[in-house]
């Protein structure tokens, strides 16, 4: 069960790194005319490198559309959709200032109170992006930009990396609470405890 939980863990990085290219794409998409207007003032301007010699009008010469919207609906699928694969991993910012100092039976009821309110906290977002998700299918919502995008398709990335998010919470939290290890301290060499 935990090795199917960790690829799917994985095939949602690996869609989140996708989406992150996806990013790029609209990013450099949305500054293009901006490249054209300076390659041409570069190239066909009176004061130009070239004189005026090489002026064939702006070969670049588009708009962008909805680029930056796309751009923000890649960047959110991209961050919901690695939210697992980085809490497995125990890259997400934790506050251990508290866990740190308990041991034994102590520590590992804290551990379950932390991931119990995680998993509480993850459930509930999960249900409300999928809600969400749904809410907007069915009316029809569309946003406002210059394409008109059906909102559940960008929805439905944050609603897919949050359900995944709340079952790797899940996980861990029934996990520790049969006795298995602890989340553990992403430690470096110069962590120490506060006292």
């Amino acid at each position: 069960m935990q090795l199917a939980l960790r690829k799917l863990y994985d095939a949602a990085a690996m869609l989140a790194g996708l989406f992150m290219i996806a990013l790029l794409g609209f990013v450099l998409y949305s500054v293009g005319p901006g490249i054209g207007g300076w390659l041409q003032s570069l190239l066909c301007g009176p004061g130009s490198l070239l004189g005026g010699a090489v002026c064939l009008g702006n070969p670049i010469n588009y708009v962008a559309g909805s680029a930056d919207e796309f751009a923000g609906y890649c960047m959110a699928a991209s961050a919901f959709l690695a939210l697992a694969a980085t809490f497995g991993r125990g890259e997400h910012i934790r506050v251990t200032l508290i866990l740190q100092r308990f041991n034994g039976p102590p520590r590992r009821l804290l551990e379950l109170w932390c991931l119990g309110l995680g998993a509480l906290l993850s459930g509930y977002l999960a249900w409300f992006m999928v809600k969400n998700c749904i809410i907007s299918w069915q009316l029809g919502d569309v946003s406002t930009g210059l394409v008109a995008t059906p909102l559940w398709i960008p929805q439905l990335g944050l609603a897919v990396g949050s359900v995944v998010f709340f079952v790797a919470v899940l996980e861990k939290l029934v996990s520790v609470a049969s006795g298995g290890a602890w989340m553990e301290d992403v430690a470096t060499e110069d962590t120490h405890i506060e006292r």
